[in-house]
């Protein structure tokens, strides 16, 4: 049963005040924190944060929605194991960390296809050509410097990461833009990472 919203309480003259969730305020701290562990190379710190990060949308999806969203849960559970595989240096581990991510964008490509993304995007294919030009360019970026295996994890997960941004539209506007940060995100760790003399450089940076 998912529980009653608090975010919002008596205001002056009984209007509501609005606060943002505690525990989107939460997160918002740890991303905030992480990101500058990230950028002041501190891994230590990063070990305390990011492995937190997804556990705490997923807490904060069970409360509002209980178990109404079960593959968006399951995937941030992959995200949590992802996170924590890219901590670790090393091509294994960054390997692991693809895989767990792959888990995690097929994972919420189901839940957007179950919310009708199909039909949706069927009546929008300049969209989705849109998406399959990104696809195609992220892959000429990072995909010739690699090695056989890797290149072919890398189009794979990348083309499973488009294919979620792009079913995300279903969802509304904050959803669609949410997606396409995820991949330019991913884009600037692949782009870090083929630059580096090793895959995993960009986790533990």
């Amino acid at each position: 049963m998912a529980t009653a919203d608090r975010s919002t309480g008596p205001g002056p003259a009984g209007g509501a005040v609005h606060r943002p969730p505690p525990l989107l305020a939460v997160f918002g701290l740890l991303a905030v924190v992480e990101i500058t562990a990230v950028a002041l190379r501190w891994p230590a710190l990063q070990w305390a944060t990011k492995p937190l990060l997804a556990p705490v949308l997923a807490l904060h999806l069970w409360r509002r929605t209980g178990d109404r969203h079960t593959r968006v849960l399951a995937g941030l559970g992959f995200a949590t194991a992802g996170d924590v595989a890219l901590l670790v240096p090393g091509p294994a581990a960054f390997g692991i960390g693809i895989a767990f991510f792959l888990g995690a964008q097929l994972c919420w490509i189901s839940a957007f296809v179950g919310q009708g993304a199909v039909p949706y995007l069927r009546a929008r294919r300049p969209l989705c050509l849109a998406y399959a030009a990104v696809w195609a360019g992220a892959v000429a970026a990072l995909v010739p410097s690699l090695d056989a295996v890797l290149a072919g994890a890398i189009a794979v997960y990348s083309m499973a990461l488009v294919g979620m941004a792009l079913t995300a539209h279903v969802m509304g506007p904050r959803a669609a833009l949410g997606g396409g940060v995820f991949v330019a995100s991913d884009l600037l760790i692949g782009l870090g990472a083929r630059a580096s003399t090793s895959p995993a450089v960009p986790s533990s940076s």
